[in-house]
């Protein structure tokens, strides 16, 4: 069975904006790992169309992100949206029944599936299907944008702390029923 997880770079006050935050190079190192060792990953619809830059080499790119993106384009994508009719190479359309297709996905495949775009992870965590939850914590304060959590989320624990940068460091928790937490 798979494991459902949420993690996303954010700013020390909860905010989460890929334009205002970069990456120095063994952050970005980390997520090439990271993404390369997915079983798969849902999107939420905007969160699916920041990400589709990895969809097409741009020449000025370093190998760095080559690599990101070849490690990208390889897994299997699912897109919740009820907006959009397709969505590109290695991607299915989740257009209803979130629920029942996660939960499916879940008991189909093995390892981790990773969850992009806050609201879609508000969704999934109220229908208890979330896991994991991966903070990664960088060294800016932004006063503004999406937070990190959609909403009030039910009690988490701490489960460890990394520290993956010299200024970043992330944090795993798992919902507080959760039999991990035993």
């Amino acid at each position: 069975m798979a494991k459902l997880v949420f993690g996303m770079n954010l700013s020390l006050d909860g905010y989460v904006d890929h334009n205002e935050m970069r990456t120095g190079p063994r952050l970005f190192r980390h997520w090439i790992d990271q993404v390369r060792g997915l079983a798969g990953s849902v999107y939420g619809r905007r969160m699916y169309e920041v990400m589709r830059y990895w969809d097409e080499d741009l020449p000025e790119w370093t190998a760095e992100q080559r690599e990101f993106a070849v490690a990208w384009r390889s897994q299997p994508k699912w897109v919740a949206s009820r907006s959009l009719k397709s969505a590109g190479p290695n991607a299915t359309l989740i257009s209803d029944d979130l629920e029942t297709t996660i939960r499916g996905l879940k008991a189909q495949l093995v390892g981790e599936i990773a969850v992009s775009g806050p609201d879609l992870a508000g969704s999934l965590t109220d229908l208890g299907l979330i896991d994991e939850y991966r903070l990664y914590f960088l060294p800016f304060v932004l006063g503004r944008g999406t937070s990190f959590f959609a909403g009030p989320r039910p009690p988490l624990r701490l489960m460890a702390s990394d520290r993956i940068d010299e200024d970043v460091i992330r944090l795993t928790y798992v919902p507080a029923s959760s039999p991990d937490t035993a």
